[in-house]
């Protein structure tokens, strides 16, 4: 497929003029124009994907963000939730995936609060879209890693400022929520934050000298013996460069969620039920997170509100959904247990729930 994604119309409205996805056979894309870049990397634009044609949507939709050196290709994380009534919808952020153009700094922002442009505009489609008559739509925020700091920092400032489009929000999951700086505790020290904070300010687009492993995306790539394919110009096997414009974005959005903030509705965080760090592809890279500190996501789920859920997947990867197919198996069933108990969705018809899928939960 060759088709470029189209704008959608300058009324703003639901309008659709979906085009054939160039990544994903059964898929459509809509480009969200933005406004003037803050960094000066104009023009921008994020992309919407949706399955070709729409979906079912009884039990209401699901926006789902990416992490960094990521974007949407997990086809099966939609089936799943497909076949259990939810249009399901993955935007692409700016700079990113399929949103990402040659005069781009993959990923680049200096302040993650830019992203709530694109969130606003494809929450927006996804609400006119999928409301039906009587019946105002409701919207799951789905998000991983880094988009796990995103998706709730967004909520929070919604939720205040714009209560109408907050109203069609009725949950939050979160896969591996990048909720602190991993690594030396001394890299989380005020010296090293205001340290990065003048690089940040005087080189925003100079990469911070630290070589990246491959030995995540080795574990998961079909062409490393993983069983995920996916295109590896979006989303290389050792990440993209990290800039101190980026990483400062990141440290205040951690600041601002460690003061605490509330993001309105009942969450589920999965993670792994451990982390192991090594260079290149250290041992248990297929059954640990090998990228972030999972002891950070329990310890700050608490900032996120009241209704929070935290269930550690044994052997899951960061990726909990790309984990080996025990570990993603369990995720998906505490997403059921968590549809079913805490979001009233009815379980899909002939969908039979294992067992063993009693949810294990630490309210942080």
């Amino acid at each position: 497929m060759t088709a470029s994604p189209g704008p959608i119309p300058d009324d703003g409205g639901p309008a659709a003029n979906w085009q054939p996805d160039h990544l994903l056979d059964r898929y459509e894309t809509l480009t969200l124009p933005l406004g003037p870049d803050v960094d000066g990397e104009d023009p921008i634009t994020a992309t919407l994907v949706r399955r070709a044609g729409g979906g079912p949507a009884v039990n209401g939709a699901v926006l789902y963000v990416h992490g960094f050196t990521d974007y949407f290709f997990h086809e099966p994380l939609a089936d799943f939730f497909h076949e259990r009534g939810y249009a399901f919808y993955a935007i692409d952020l700016r700079k990113c995936g399929r949103s990402l153009k040659p005069h781009h700094t993959p990923h680049l922002t200096t302040d993650l609060r830019c992203y709530d442009e694109e969130l606003d505009k494809a929450l927006d489609v996804v609400v006119a879209e999928t409301a039906t008559e009587g019946a105002p739509a409701r919207v799951l925020i789905a998000a991983h890693s880094t988009g796990g700091l995103i998706t709730p920092l967004w909520l929070d400032r919604v939720r205040a400022s714009s209560p109408a489009r907050f109203a069609h929000v009725n949950g939050l999951l979160l896969n591996s929520p990048w909720f602190d700086l991993q690594g030396s505790p001394v890299l989380r020290t005020p010296v090293v934050s205001l340290a990065l904070l003048i690089a940040a300010a005087v080189r925003p687009t100079a990469v911070i000298p630290q070589e990246l492993s491959e030995g995540y995306g080795r574990s998961i790539h079909e062409t490393t013996g993983g069983e995920w394919a996916y295109d590896l110009a979006l989303k290389p096997m050792g990440g993209f460069p990290v800039t101190f414009g980026f990483l400062h974005a990141v440290r205040r959005g951690h600041a601002r969620l460690h003061r605490g903030i509330d993001v309105g509705v009942p969450t589920l965080v999965l993670r792994s039920d451990k982390t192991i760090f090594g260079p290149h592809r250290p041992a248990g890279v297929d059954n640990a997170d090998v990228v972030l500190d999972v002891r950070h996501m329990t310890r700050w789920s608490g900032c996120l509100g009241d209704r929070v859920a935290v269930v550690p997947i044994t052997d899951a990867r960061h990726d909990v959904f790309l984990s080996v197919e025990r570990a993603r198996s369990a995720a998906y069933r505490e997403v059921d247990v968590w549809l079913r108990g805490t979001l009233g969705i009815p379980a899909s018809p002939g969908h039979t729930p294992s067992q063993d899928a009693t949810i294990r939960t630490e309210h942080a």
